[in-house]
């Protein structure tokens, strides 16, 4: 035996599981677990996060290529917040000795991953994992 609805009857079967489903696959999508993301002040779980790659010579080249790639543009050549895709708050100094989002390298990871903000989107769908540390590891080397 075969099942079907008449036209109109499919439509609002239709509409009413997009009703109940799209929003709650939004939110599931949009949330992040807790501790993880990008915090003012800092983040406390984030700043236990030990960095797994060292910097060695091949993760500060390929820190610095993603760094020129993704995040010049904004941050500036050497770090100083003075990119020419400057919007409308200036971007964090690298340079600095303490950061807005926390200093360590776990706090640096979850800005880079996570975001910040509509201005500093999180690159998690853009770079690995591994690709984030390097340039946390190159974004260190600004400082000295």
């Amino acid at each position: 035996m075969r099942f079907s609805l008449p036209g109109s009857d499919a439509f609002f079967v239709l509409c009413v599981l997009c009703v109940l489903c799209v929003p709650s696959a939004i939110v599931i999508a949009t949330q992040q677990p807790p501790g993880t993301f990008a915090k003012k002040g800092g983040n406390p779980e984030a700043a236990k996060v030990k960095n797994p790659v060292a910097a060695s010579p091949a993760s500060l080249a390929a820190g610095k290529r993603s760094y020129q790639r993704l995040c010049e543009k904004c941050h500036g050549p050497e770090g100083h917040g003075d990119g020419t895709a400057v919007t409308e708050k200036q971007p964090q100094d690298l340079t600095d000795a303490t950061w807005e989002f926390g200093s360590t390298d776990g706090e640096l990871f979850a800005a880079v991953h996570d975001g910040t903000s509509p201005d500093m989107e999180g690159y998690k769908e853009r770079m690995t994992d591994t690709e984030i540390w390097n340039v946390v590891n190159y974004v260190r080397s600004l400082r000295k």
